[in-house]
């Protein structure tokens, strides 16, 4: 019995996450969040899906019209999967680091805006311009003008459940 009691309990937190995060974005308390929003919100529960998963995620709780709009009764089930399964997890810390070592080349401990834009819109998957805006402004330190990236990493990871 104790180990349908975690389970439930598991399950319970899970959901009320889910509802935390959604209820951020549904302003009119309707029950549903834009369809842009949807990303941020899946991010905000520790979740990292590429842009391909992302979308599949959105097609699968969109309705068949879509509106967009996701209604709270569709997405509560599909994230509460993608958690139990332990989808689209973080790259751990260290390989994060790895990475950003590898562009910096110099072993400084930052990059220069200039530098890390370049990577993130012309290398791999890119960037729009939006994006990468974005995370500058949360990750450029303002008095010096560069990225400390373990700062950066710090700031990125979650931790789990």
């Amino acid at each position: 019995m104790a180990d349908k009691e975690s389970a439930e309990a598991v399950i319970s937190e899970i959901h009320r996450r889910i509802a935390e995060a959604f209820n951020v974005f549904d302003n009119e308390s309707s029950k549903s969040v834009d369809v842009r929003e949807v990303g941020t919100i899946i991010r905000s529960l520790g979740c990292f899906p590429s842009e391909a998963e992302l979308h599949e995620m959105i097609a699968e709780v969109e309705e068949e019209e879509p509106t967009g709009y996701i209604r709270f009764e569709k997405f509560l089930p599909a994230m509460t999967k993608v958690l139990m399964e332990r989808k689209f997890r973080p790259i751990p810390k260290d390989v994060l680091i790895q990475a950003f070592e590898v562009l910096d080349q110099e072993k400084k401990g930052y990059l220069e805006a200039e530098e890390l834009k370049k990577y993130m819109t012309q290398e791999g998957e890119p960037f729009s311009q939006d994006e990468v805006e974005e995370m500058l402004s949360a990750a450029l330190d303002n008095k010096e003008n560069v990225i400390f990236y373990k700062d950066l990493v710090s700031k990125m990871t979650f931790e789990d459940l």
